[in-house]
């Protein structure tokens, strides 16, 4: 509606500037109000784009506003292509218009060296992520990296330069390690730390499950591109299942005991692995802990076995359940009387990781936890030492003395790799 002076004389123009001038001003800051519940748009590149890629990125895309699949990048192109494909299809108006692919070994650098990406999901096989991560830092780029953060002692290192220089330069480094954000799994460390179950004497950990795929071998494949297509079953790339999957239960006991173990003594084998699979079946870890309290671990992938993914631990007034999944967690009392239980949505957590990221970046008080999950990954790779070699294995041996590094020198597209070695407890030797 306009307003005409001449119709109104008692309207004078002193009156109508100092109204417009004010309606102006209103304007201005219902503005500016909408602007700041606008923030800028996050672009998010991803190096990594199988199953587990695709899944982080339909989180992020899901639960955060403002922000868009902007490039992405996996050694195999047509990853890159589903990966947009699904992408495209549940969340049209978040991703952008042209399909920004890379692939073979410098794709990930595409995507680092481009300034318009904001943030990086790092989900290729763990083999690459302490580099990818690392590098990513150096970059500037704000990161959500998945589980787990290494598989060896040097990257564990290189996991902990990477951590150090993200809080030095201000970007964020949040962690797939989706247990810590659900909501079951943190009301039970706060129920346990608020002394519910008494002094926390020891704890048993399981993750038993079946089978894990694998991909076979086809004709003119190099060494390195077959590894890396079937990386699951080659240590250098998972690290085994005791590091790939069962971290997370490791991670939790961390939690729970607010510290690293002291050392790790361990058993386990393999009979049901395909011939050039180096993966054994399964684990079985004493962990000892600061105050000599025992975290008893075991892992499995059995096809037909009876599954177990959780985490007892024992208190000298109690004991509480903390399920896997969607299980939830319970506080028994010593006469076995429910006294305290918490659901939990496993789905949610895988969200949440994804909203605290940027949350944190918009906030400009970014999350950097990489050397949590680094320290978790560890617990896992000693587990394995100890269990490979048949050696009682310290902390301080694989942080301070161990030189373990099982990344290839000079990795290319065809280059020739070693045949899988079993490692054999007691000729098997502790490096």
């Amino acid at each position: 509606m306009s307003l005409d002076l001449h119709a109104h004389p008692a309207i004078s123009r002193r009156s109508f500037t100092a109204t417009a001038t004010a309606a102006l001003s209103a304007a201005m800051v219902h503005s500016s109000l909408a602007a700041a519940e606008e923030p800028r748009e996050l672009r998010l590149g991803i190096i990594g784009c199988g199953g587990r890629g695709t899944g982080a990125m339909n989180d992020s895309l899901t639960i955060n506003s403002g922000v868009k699949l902007a490039a992405a990048a996996d050694l195999f192109p047509e990853k890159c292509e589903s990966l947009w494909k699904t992408m495209r299809a549940a969340h049209p108006d978040k991703v952008a218009a042209a399909d920004t692919s890379h692939s073979g070994f410098d794709g990930y650098r595409r995507i680092l060296d481009d300034p318009t990406i904001d943030v990086v999901l790092i989900t290729t096989s763990p083999g690459f992520r302490p580099r990818y991560v690392r590098e990513a830092v150096e970059a500037g780029k704000h990161v959500f990296t998945e589980k787990p953060a290494c598989v060896d002692p040097a990257g564990y290192r290189i996991c902990l330069e990477a951590h150090d220089a993200a809080v030095a330069k201000g970007t964020a480094i949040v962690a797939g390690t989706q247990y810590r954000r659900q909501v079951n799994y943190v009301a039970a460390i706060d129920q346990i730390r608020a002394g519910a179950i008494g002094d926390v004497i020891g704890a048993t950990a399981r993750y038993c499950g079946g089978g894990i795929w694998y991909r076979t071998r086809t004709e003119g494949m190099s060494d390195a591109a077959y590894q890396m297509n079937n990386w699951y079953h080659f240590v250098w790339l998972s690290g085994d299942h005791i590091v790939e999957q069962a971290v997370h239960n490791l991670d939790t006991m961390n939690w729970v005991m607010g510290a690293n173990p002291v050392s790790a003594y361990a058993s386990g084998g393999r009979f049901n692995r395909p011939d050039d699979s180096e993966l054994w079946d399964s684990f079985s870890v004493q962990y000892e802990y600061p105050d000599e309290r025992i975290v008893s671990f075991m892992c499995r992938q059995i096809p037909g076995a009876a599954a177990d993914v959780s985490n007892v631990v024992y208190g000298s007034k109690g004991e509480c359940h903390i399920g896997a999944s969607n299980a939830g967690s319970q506080i028994f009392d010593r006469a076995g009387t429910k006294i305290w239980e918490q659901k939990g949505s496993i789905a949610d957590a895988y969200r949440q990781e994804h909203k605290d990221l940027v949350d944190s970046i918009r906030a400009g008080k970014p999350i950097v936890e990489f050397r949590q999950m680094a320290d978790s990954s560890l617990v896992a790779v000693m587990g394995r030492m100890a269990a490979y070699t048949g050696q009682n294995v310290t902390w301080k041996f694989v942080t301070e003395e161990s030189q373990l590094d099982l990344f290839p020198k000079d990795l290319a597209w065809d280059s020739a790799l070693p045949k899988p070695v079993i490692a054999l407890p007691g000729k098997t030797r502790l490096v």
